[in-house]
């Protein structure tokens, strides 16, 4: 398999956690992992680039650097109030144009969007800034409510910890979601998150943030094989399902059983790769109780078919 080259694009002052997002997940050498990716930092031109956390950083490479990367990254961009530099925006097309995907984490969206990548499509960044985006790029349509959106060859995110979501989600979609969930484990974090990043700004009617549903949901992420429901889930929480809808609505927002669902079809695409237990089988493992049943909603939320996808993700070691 050959090597997919990722190029992250540093401008000053550079957050220094929005790089290392990118970093952990597509630059990081890990035991029992194989090397997926090639990772290199550039920026406008080589030398020192300032950063938020009050140091300079070194770049070895320029522009020249974008123009071989299958992935670019745009790992936040601070000083958007400005016009970019036309080196920078001239880079950006030409390697959207030649079919390089183009990622920016957090504010890198306004980058991405001043280059005209974003027109007239999906795009989200921080809950602050969405509506800054929305106002200044009327032609953009920018969703606040969204963790990330990947429209293939371009990708946004919101702030900070959903660059780590996105980053996940792309080594997912080009390598599978158990070499992601590996990633993940090294790094001590869920594969996936659910819900929106409203969630995080939310409060209740006093200020306090909403009661946190991770307790029923690591309970039945640890029966998924059960023939969980809504009711099963509310009781577990001790309260109605109606107040279980409405916090899943709040937290995550979507409901006890498209989560849930959503869980079931994730396990079965980890068994897939990971085993070759039939396809019966592994309906029965994940609670989707007959081959037909898993076919039907794994082609819903995947667009494949179980076999289809075991084909693309075998378990064959280094592929």
């Amino acid at each position: 398999m050959s090597v997919h080259r990722v190029a992250a694009l540093v401008l000053p002052p550079q957050s220094t956690f929005e790089l290392a997002c990118a970093a952990e997940v597509f630059g990081m050498s890990r035991p029992g992992l194989p090397a997926r990716y090639a990772f290199a930092v550039c920026g406008e031109r080589p030398g020192a680039v300032p950063t938020l956390a009050g140091y300079d950083m070194v770049v070895r490479l320029g522009l020249a650097a974008l123009e071989t990367a299958d992935t670019v990254v745009v790992p936040g961009w601070q000083d958007r109030e400005r016009p970019a530099p036309p080196a920078v925006i001239d880079a950006l097309r030409r390697a959207h144009r030649r079919g390089a995907r183009i990622v920016a984490i957090c504010s890198g969206a306004f980058l991405l969007a001043q280059a005209g990548l974003l027109d007239h499509r999906r795009a989200t960044t921080h809950w602050r800034m969405a509506a800054d985006l929305a106002a200044r790029f009327p032609d953009v349509q920018v969703e606040p409510d969204t963790l990330y959106i990947d429209l293939g060859d371009v990708a946004t995110s919101a702030g900070t910890a959903a660059g780590i979501d996105l980053c996940l989600h792309l080594a997912r979609a080009d390598h599978g979601a158990a070499h992601a969930a590996r990633i993940a484990r090294h790094m001590v974090m869920p594969p996936h998150r659910e819900g929106g990043q409203l969630q995080y700004a939310a409060q209740d009617r006093d200020g306090h943030p909403p009661e946190s549903l991770a307790l029923v949901l690591d309970w039945a992420l640890e029966r998924l094989h059960e023939p969980l429901g809504v009711g099963d889930l509310a009781a577990q929480a001790g309260i109605s399902p109606r107040t279980l809808a409405r916090r899943f609505a709040g937290q995550l927002g979507v409901t006890p059983g498209r989560w849930l669902l959503q869980q079931r079809v994730a396990a079965a695409r980890t068994l897939l790769e990971e085993t070759d237990l039939p396809v019966e089988a592994i309906a029965t493992r994940v609670g989707l109780s007959s081959a037909a049943n898993l076919r039907r909603r794994f082609h819903t939320l995947v667009r494949t078919t179980p076999a289809a996808y075991r084909r693309s993700f075998a378990p064959c070691g280094d592929r």
